[in-house]
């Protein structure tokens, strides 16, 4: 094969041109955008703030990845230990919440704890949905008080509406006795998916996919407008027709699959069907460092208007200028369940107003900085129409011999690692199919 087109110069695009340069195949990454990394872009604002899209970390336990980004940045990045918390009704809980009930009232404790009893006597099964599993998981007390709240505010859905196939490590089950020790004492120990992690000492974690970048070909600007799969070319908004003998494409399934010539309509459908959040985040700079100790807090109240709130400068003292913090808030929304009606600049006001309330800003505190950013594709939302939905659009994808990879390509709840490793099987594959 003389050449591979790859549509996307995120980090599965740059895993897609990485494996084909391995292979000895050249490719050309075409971006829409005016730069390249997607959504691992780092925002650098005047006056040294540095921030990503939501807490980007490295935490990978792929030894070869985790050199792989080491070698990206000559070494040079923070390790430390990921600290989180809970904020619910005034009340700050450890993280995880089904082992540090400590502290909560009492009344919900017993509830809590009842109801966890009686759903271990179940034992596991087949469950309908992502609801059933939280109550068969931890209870109907728990589910229902802590994540399925947070649920409904940061997937747009109800747990009733939403698949298992995303959980894999992302909670945790514990014991009984773990159960117990966490209500009765603070010093319950800490149990969480991520541990340590790694982030560059400077430039943001974009820092990570520079070298990735000064070995690919990428065109900047190239917004696709139309590939056909019968001439084997694809078409920029710029006028530029480029033929191809492959394609690896990390474009999100439900903008892909209209550009495809001929592209038949249970297919259409099918992409139209797949949901993804949008997510507005709004970072703010202050003059005062002791903010937190914590680098993400979730928020189950929904009169909160964000999610999840993480202070990019504990990342790295890079982030920010000395002697500064930087907060950034993530407020989450959906086309399919819960449309964006405001400007993303109408959500600011409301985000500081609520960090004011929560206590991450005080009254004396000097706002330094302000930025707001909506991502139209956030999070994968796999409500029970997905699966059905994906198979038929990978399906046809896999017919024209398009590869696919990304979160968005995949569609499915890929961290950094995944992404990458993603654009590599997906060359991969494309090679094959044409061997």
């Amino acid at each position: 094969m003389k050449s591979i087109v790859v549509l996307g110069a995120g980090i599965a695009g740059c895993g897609a041109a990485r494996r084909l340069r391995v292979q000895g195949v050249s490719s050309t990454l075409y971006e829409k955008n005016s730069y390249a990394g997607g959504h691992t872009y780092t925002y650098q604002e005047a006056g040294g703030w540095v921030f990503d899209e939501g807490p980007h970390i490295s935490f990978t336990k792929n030894e070869e990845i985790r050199q792989l980004l080491a070698d990206n940045v000559d070494n040079r990045y923070v390790t430390g230990q990921v600290r989180l918390n809970n904020h619910w009704k005034g009340h700050w809980i450890k993280h995880p919440a089904q082992v540090h009930l400590h502290g909560l009232p009492t009344d919900l404790i017993v509830e809590c704890i009842k109801d966890f009893v009686d759903a271990q006597k179940i034992g596991d099964g087949p469950v309908a949905n992502y609801q059933e599993w939280l109550y068969r998981a931890y209870g109907k007390t728990f589910a229902e008080t802590f994540p399925m709240e947070y649920g409904l505010k940061y997937h747009t859905t109800p747990a009733s509406n939403m698949s298992t196939d995303w959980l894999g490590p992302r909670f945790y089950r514990p014991t009984l006795e773990e159960v117990l020790k966490g209500a009765f004492s603070s010093d319950s120990q800490a149990v969480h998916y991520v541990t340590d992690f790694r982030y560059p000492t400077r430039e943001g974690f974009l820092a990570y996919l520079k070298k990735f970048f000064d070995a690919s070909t990428i065109k900047l600007d190239h917004k696709v407008t139309e590939l056909d799969p019968k001439r084997k070319q694809v078409r920029f908004s710029n006028g530029t027709v480029v033929p191809y003998e492959g394609v690896v494409s990390s474009i999100p399934l439900p903008d892909l699959i209209p550009l495809i010539v001929g592209a038949p309509t249970d297919v259409l459908e099918a992409a139209q069907r797949l949901a993804c959040t949008t997510v507005v985040i709004v970072t703010v700079g202050v003059n005062r460092t002791d903010i937190s100790d914590t680098h993400w807090t979730y928020f189950y109240d929904r009169d909160y208007i964000f999610s999840r709130v993480s202070l990019p400068h504990l990342q790295s003292p890079h982030n920010a200028p000395p002697g500064c913090a930087s907060i950034q808030a993530e407020c989450y929304f959906s086309k399919k369940y819960k449309p964006l009606e405001k400007e993303p600049k109408a959500y600011v006001k409301t985000v500081v107003a609520d960090l004011r309330r929560c206590g991450f800003i005080r009254p004396d505190d000097k706002i330094l900085m302000e930025h707001v950013m909506v991502v139209p594709y956030a999070n994968i939302i796999f409500d029970l129409e997905r699966a059905a939905a994906l198979k038929t659009v990978h399906g046809y994808l896999d017919d024209l011999g398009i590869g696919y990879c990304g979160r968005y390509g995949d569609w499915g709840y890929l961290w950094t690692d995944e992404s990458l490793i993603s654009g590599e099987r997906a060359a991969q594959k494309v090679l094959d199919g044409k061997k």
